[in-house]
C-alpha cells in the first residue's frame, strides 16, 4: 500500500487528488494540509511515502518545507514530490536543491498522476530529460570545479559514469545495457555513490542536480 500525504492551500485541488487517489488499488491518503509547517507535522506523524507539496503556500512554503523533511532522518522515507503550475520555474529547481523527488504539473492527465506517484513511492526521480536540461540550464549557471565537487573526487570511475546516466535521465535497466553490467551492479554504484554524495536515501534527483552543479554533466542544448 502506497502511504500519500496531501499538502495544497486550495481545499477544491485536495479533494480532487484525493479522490483519485482514493478510487486507485493500493493507495492511501493518510492526511491532507494546508501548508508547509502542518504538513511537516503530518509527514513526522503519519510517516507517508509520498508527500504530494504545492511550493506557495501560507505560513510555510512547500521549499521550506521539502528542505526540513530532506534534512530529517526520520523521514527518510518520505519522498517529496512538489505540485506546480508550471513545467518548470525556479521554485521547481530550488525544491529539487532541498530534496524533492521530483514534481508534478497539476493539468497533468489523471492517469499519468497516478504513475508519477508509483513512481516516486519506488523511489525514482521524477524527471524527464528534456526537463531537466531545462531546469539546468536555465538555473545552474555557475558550475563548480568541474568533476570535483563535494563527494564527486571520492566516486570511482564506475560510479562517475553512473551518476552521469542519471543524469541523463536512464533508469537503471539502461544504465546497466550502456555499462554493460547487470541491472544489480548498476544499482550497487549507484546506491554507493548517492552513499558518498551524502544524497538522501533513493532521491536520485539529488544526484542529478549535483552532476550538473559539478560540470560531471553539462546541459545539452534542446
Amino acid at each position: 500500500m502506497i502511504r500519500v500525504l496531501l499538502v495544497d492551500d486550495q481545499p477544491l485541488l485536495r479533494s480532487g487528488f484525493r479522490a483519485l487517489l482514493e478510487a486507485e488499488e493500493g493507495i492511501e491518503v493518510v492526511a491532507e494540509a494546508s501548508d508547509g509547517n502542518e504538513g511537516l507535522a503530518l509527514a513526522r506523524a503519519h510517516l507517508p511515502d509520498v508527500a504530494l507539496m504545492d511550493v506557495q503556500m501560507p505560513v510555510m512554503d512547500g521549499i521550506e518545507a521539502t528542505r526540513r523533511i530532506a534534512a530529517d532522518p526520520d523521514l527518510a522515507q518520505v519522498h517529496v514530490v512538489v505540485l506546480t503550475n508550471y513545467c518548470f520555474d525556479e521554485y521547481v529547481f530550488n525544491a529539487l536543491r532541498a530534496g524533492a523527488a521530483g514534481f508534478i504539473v497539476k493539468d497533468i492527465l489523471p492517469d499519468d498522476f497516478l504513475h508519477a506517484v508509483r513512481v516516486a513511492a519506488r523511489g525514482d526521480a521524477l524527471l524527464a530529460p528534456s526537463v531537466t536540461r531545462k531546469l539546468i540550464s536555465r538555473y545552474v549557471t555557475q558550475p563548480l570545479n568541474a568533476g570535483t565537487g563535494t563527494g564527486l573526487k571520492e566516486l570511482t570511475n564506475r560510479e562517475r559514469e553512473a551518476v552521469a546516466l542519471v543524469a541523463r535521465g536512464l533508469s537503471n535497466d539502461q544504465i546497466a545495457d550502456r555499462m554493460v553490467i547487470s541491472p544489480l551492479t548498476a544499482k550497487t554504484h549507484i546506491n554507493r555513490a548517492m552513499a558518498k554524495l551524502h544524497a538522501r536515501d533513493r532521491d536520485r534527483a539529488q544526484i542529478v542536480v549535483l552532476a550538473y552543479e559539478s560540470g560531471l554533466v553539462a546541459p545539452r542544448s534542446s
